[in-house]
């Protein structure tokens, strides 16, 4: 039986700090990886196609196993499995920054992968035990405002590493800031009385086989669905299968009881589409800026730095607004934000230039940085006592299924409609409508048990 979080008598600080900067480690992974892949593929000699494990590696064990060790950490001592992560997350760099062959790279990220699974979990469970009901929403503002800053600049940083002194560099050149992290976390994170890191048990290992695959399963046929799509509905039913096996399991009912709760179900699912908007991002824009505006990445990465500066500054407030106004109104006002943002992209054709892409991502930044410290935070809310780690957990996963999805979506309804303004279009349209079924949903009234 997991015992319930003991509420705060004030908020301290100190933890969310590093619960920030350990989350910026995290999520940077992914996008300052990208910029050493041309470099791994000419040292190690490996094909394009194949440096594009780099990035899946990583991405796979964090989805797959976001839930499981949600559960487990619900159990644990969330200070020693923060600092965990971050000796897990040392270790894995040092592998893949002194990998002689490209296996053992993707072996590195796939445990890089795993430990910031851990950070994902004990991410709610920390801010529950550290911040006072009231002000949960300004600190999960304060840590997006971190990751945010970091995925800003961590792309340029990563190329003029990567250029300066190699691929290796990039992945080792970050580990002072890594153990600054531990110390601070050692330092500032409670410990739990009568809990350490309790080996998992059979079920949960089981749990995690089955659940942890048919997530990783289904991304892949979503990697694969414009491709080889006869193979990647092979994948989609296998990991039906293994889902359909895994909600029979005793082990799965703490998870299904949170997903049948209104307050979180709802939620979730406004989470999951309105985060379709990163098929804006990830792939509708790269594209209209090459094949219609005619321009090179550059533009793309200006263009993109209003959209991410734009959520910086409004993130830290916004997660102060859902503290005063309540999550769900600050999540339907930022859910309102972005179905604008995106209708405006609509009226973009051949004739744009950067500023007209400018002002409309800083209205979509405007709309995200409202929405999701208010998302967070009412997931946080809806979950019972006791099962913050696995409310994180789902909340990771589904928000990295959407990422995932969406770029795939976009793809077909861009090849649908020829490319071009037409296919721009067409994959806005798909988007916004994702994003207006996540304000409608928040919009139904919910009764509190």
């Amino acid at each position: 039986m997991v015992s319930e979080a003991v509420a705060p008598q004030r908020t301290n600080w100190a933890p969310v700090t590093a619960l920030g900067l350990a989350m910026l480690v995290v999520t940077s992974e992914m996008s300052i990886a990208a910029v050493t892949l041309p470099g791994i593929g000419a040292d190690l000699a490996v094909s394009p196609a194949a440096t594009a494990w780099v990035l899946l590696a990583y991405a796979l064990p964090m989805a797959a196993l976001a839930i499981p060790a949600g559960r487990w950490s619900d159990g644990a001592d969330v200070r020693a499995a923060f600092a965990l992560s971050m000796v897990g997350i040392t270790v894995a760099s040092v592998l893949v920054g002194l990998s002689p062959v490209f296996w053992l790279v993707v072996v590195g990220r796939l445990l890089q992968g795993a430990a910031g699974a851990l950070i994902i979990a004990v991410y709610m469970p920390i801010i529950t035990r550290s911040v006072l009901p009231e002000q949960r929403g300004r600190a999960i503002g304060f840590v997006i405002t971190i990751m945010t800053v970091g995925a800003m600049a961590g792309v340029p940083i990563g190329g003029f590493i990567a250029d300066a002194w190699g691929w290796r560099a990039v992945f080792v050149v970050k580990l002072p800031v890594v153990i600054a992290v531990l110390w601070v976390g050692l330092r500032t994170i409670a410990r739990i009385p009568g809990r350490g890191l309790p080996l998992p048990s059979p079920v949960l290992v089981r749990e995690a086989l089955l659940l942890g695959g048919a997530v990783a399963v289904l991304l892949l046929a979503f990697e694969l669905v414009a491709g080889q799509p006869l193979l990647a509905a092979v994948l989609a039913v296998g990991a039906l299968a293994l889902g359909v096996w895994w909600s029979r399991l005793a082990a799965s009912r703490p998870v299904l009881g949170l997903l049948r709760n209104p307050a979180f179900g709802i939620t979730l699912v406004s989470l999951l589409t309105v985060s379709l908007t990163g098929g804006l991002v990830a792939f509708l824009l790269p594209y209209y800026v090459a094949d219609v505006l005619r321009a090179g990445p550059d533009v793309t990465g200006v263009a993109l730095l209003f959209f991410v500066g734009a959520m910086a500054p409004f993130s830290a407030a916004a997660g102060a607004l859902a503290d005063r106004f309540g999550n769900r109104v600050m999540a339907i006002i930022g859910s309102a934000v972005s179905v604008v943002a995106m209708t405006l992209m609509l009226t973009l054709d051949e004739t744009a230039e950067l500023g007209d892409l400018a002002w409309r991502l800083v209205v979509l930044g405007i709309g995200a940085a409202l929405y999701n410290p208010a998302v967070n935070a009412a997931m946080l809310a809806a979950a019972p006592a006791g099962s913050e780690g696995v409310a994180g957990g789902t909340g990771m996963t589904v928000r990295t299924i959407a990422m995932t999805v969406a770029p795939a979506a976009s793809a077909l309804a861009w090849t649908a409609a020829g490319g071009g303004v037409p296919g721009f279009r067409s994959g806005v349209m798909v988007i916004t409508a994702g994003v207006v079924v996540g304000l409608l949903v928040l919009l139904v009234p919910v009764r509190r048990p």
